[in-house]
């Protein structure tokens, strides 16, 4: 455990290389057969691979789909789940990885946590995962009306997700936090999959690579560590999904300056961080300005690698007592 006073640290990833996180329900191959049950159309996205094994067509978008509405029914009890076309359909098993790791994060309060996710998307994906694995509830913001509109559909839609997750429409267009965190709102864990690319045509080119490595690797067998690995961003995104100016590390730096503003009403800002060159700017960033405690921990599905960085204004103490004191509220 970090003392108190330490300004930064660096985490033991707490699942070995190449291996999701031990709480994450996503292990190994799917089960094909169960989720063609919950999701019949998916079964002409099936198809053989030299062994005679089945698996999905990863290379198009609307088999992706229609896996992850099985996905969500078989693990999380999603009934009805879409998104409008063009919009980005995430990897379950990675996001899913977000949520656990960030979860160790919450020492005595994994489960009803407070939790607010930046760009939640189309998709809705971390609150229903964090919702629906650890009871918390959430407030999901985005800047894309049209996103605003899925989101609150898919809360609309399945029953166990009512009254657990609001979904509001971040109108400031500069800001991240401002203008979604109330002057009373308190927060355990705020959540971010930040934009990756700096232009649309960075963002197109990227897309293009992912394709034609699906294309050659036609012919594998693939589980979900290797669509972890390919996947990225090729099915949909919008701007806001995909590329702002400046790219990732742009992004991440206004998260942090901005988060300053809301150091006693959040307990740790989080965010996934793609780029490894990102990570020693952020830290410095973070140093400067005050964070008590910089935690990066490292995750990895199959081949791909990537990260969550982590930060709090409060030390440890003060993390305890806030949550004894939730707890009794």
């Amino acid at each position: 455990m970090n003392k108190p006073s330490s300004r930064s640290s660096n985490n033991t990833p707490s699942v070995k290389a190449g291996s999701l996180h031990v709480r994450n329900p996503h292990q190994g191959r799917y089960d094909l057969t169960a989720l063609v049950k919950l999701c019949p159309e998916l079964k002409a996205h099936l198809k053989e691979n030299p062994r005679g094994e089945q698996t999905v067509n990863f290379s198009n978008d609307e088999a992706v789909r229609l896996l992850n509405q099985a996905l969500l029914a078989q693990h999380y009890q999603i009934k009805h789940w879409n998104i409008p076309q063009g919009y980005l359909c995430p990897p379950i098993p990675g996001r899913a990885d977000y949520v656990h790791h960030a979860a160790d994060l919450l020492i005595g309060k994994k489960t009803n946590a407070k939790v607010l996710d930046i760009g939640t998307g189309a998709n809705c994906i971390y609150p229903i995962i964090g919702n629906r694995s650890y009871g918390w509830r959430f407030v999901a913001s985005d800047i894309d009306p049209i996103s605003v509109s899925a989101a609150q559909l898919i809360v609309d839609s399945n029953p166990v997700l009512n009254n657990k997750i609001k979904v509001i429409q971040q109108k400031k267009k500069a800001s991240i936090f401002h203008g979604v965190i109330g002057p009373h709102d308190l927060f355990d864990l705020t959540l971010c999959n930040p934009p990756f690319h700096a232009s649309l045509a960075e963002a197109n080119a990227g897309t293009e690579r992912k394709q034609k490595n699906l294309s050659k690797r036609k012919s594998m067998v693939v589980d979900k560590s290797q669509l972890e690995a390919n996947q990225g961003r090729n099915f949909g995104g919008q701007k806001a999904e995909l590329w702002c100016e400046g790219g990732e590390i742009a992004f991440l730096k206004r998260m942090v300056n901005e988060s300053q503003d809301f150091a006693q009403q959040v307990m740790w800002f989080t965010s996934l961080v793609s780029k490894s060159d990102n990570v020693r700017p952020l830290k410095r960033l973070l140093n400067q300005i005050g964070a008590k405690q910089v935690k990066v921990v490292s995750m990895s599905q199959g081949q791909k690698v990537s990260r969550l960085i982590a930060w709090s204004f409060l030390t440890e103490e003060q993390r305890v007592q806030g949550n004894k004191q939730r707890l009794q509220g």
